[in-house]
């Protein structure tokens, strides 16, 4: 088994070691979308969601979420995270909301799954927030867009 398998020698799950691994400054970038009405997104817009303030809670929602990566999601390692940074667009003409999350660490693995779960969480707040009035949201397209440091090193989409 590779050490960077999340399997033992037996086939049992097992975190990562990753204690040999060099500390390098590491970064990860992941964007997602939410389409709605756009009787919805003006909504948004103009503040008058009955819930609130709908782009400062998904903000706050995707750091949040970032910080609890490894309570979610099996075999992550805790991360003392440098920066979670979550930003929100509203875009008329597609009648979404643009979301991009960008985390960075100086560790010894990644942050792609802080970066992923931030767009996730900040998505599903949105949603949250705007379904009284619009059951069928679409949230799509949760993706990494970039990640740097490590080993692998660089990756960005096309």
């Amino acid at each position: 088994m590779s050490s960077l398998s999340h399997l033992d020698a037996s086939g049992h799950a097992r975190m990562v070691d990753v204690s040999e691994k060099s500390s390098t400054q590491r970064k990860a970038v992941a964007r997602g979308n939410v389409f709605m009405a756009p009787a919805t997104l003006a909504l948004i817009s103009e503040g008058k969601i009955p819930k609130g303030d709908v782009f400062a809670t998904a903000r706050i929602a995707g750091i949040l979420a970032a910080k609890k990566v490894p309570t979610l999601i099996p075999l992550c390692h805790g991360l003392a995270l440098s920066s979670v940074v979550v930003d929100l667009v509203a875009d008329r003409q597609t009648a979404s909301v643009r979301i991009e999350a960008e985390a960075r660490v100086t560790g010894q693995t990644g942050v792609e799954m802080e970066a992923l779960t931030a767009v996730s969480v900040a998505a599903l707040t949105i949603y949250d927030m705007c379904k009284a009035v619009d059951k069928a949201m679409r949230i799509s397209d949760i993706r990494l867009v970039f990640k740097s440091g490590g080993k692998s090193g660089l990756y960005q989409a096309e």
